[in-house]
């Protein structure tokens, strides 16, 4: 599992083989949205697949990896798009959120709210890999304002 994640990727040849594609459809002036849309689809759908639980544990070397391909792929298309980071953060808190909706998942109980009904409850973690993992943040990216809290 370890190895398919987009950290190990960007190591390997499948963003790179992408990025190449991207060119070609550069350098057959197609539209800058069309550009966008396929790295969208073939580029940022490898980069981002189970962000929310990969993201807190790569390691700053490959976070900078992660971010440079996206940097390249403005340079190509000559539009601004969001970072990596900003990505997992939405899609961490629609998860939570989805979670919290739902009262019959399995971890809708890791969501406590204190007792001010404002802010939810940290979870105690005794390594730094459970503090790194997708509950933790979730609950620090809620508290933090990411919640409307019903």
């Amino acid at each position: 599992f370890f190895n398919s994640l987009p950290c190990n990727c960007i190591r390997g040849s499948q963003v790179h083989q992408r990025l190449f594609f991207l060119r070609t459809l550069k350098k057959n002036q197609l539209s800058s949205a069309i550009l966008v849309n396929f790295y969208r689809c073939a580029i940022e759908s490898i980069l981002t697949s189970c962000i929310t639980v990969w993201y807190e544990n790569c390691s700053a070397t490959d976070c900078k990896a992660l971010q440079r391909v996206v940097k390249t792929t403005q340079r190509i298309t000559g539009t601004p798009l969001p970072a990596i980071e900003d990505i997992q953060r939405k899609r961490c808190l629609r998860r939570a959120r989805s979670i919290l909706k739902d009262s019959s998942h399995p971890d809708h109980r890791l969501f406590n709210l204190l007792s001010s009904g404002r802010r939810f409850r940290s979870l105690r973690t005794r390594t730094s890999r459970s503090r790194n993992s997708f509950f933790p943040t979730a609950v620090s990216l809620l508290n933090s304002g990411g919640a409307a809290v019903a």
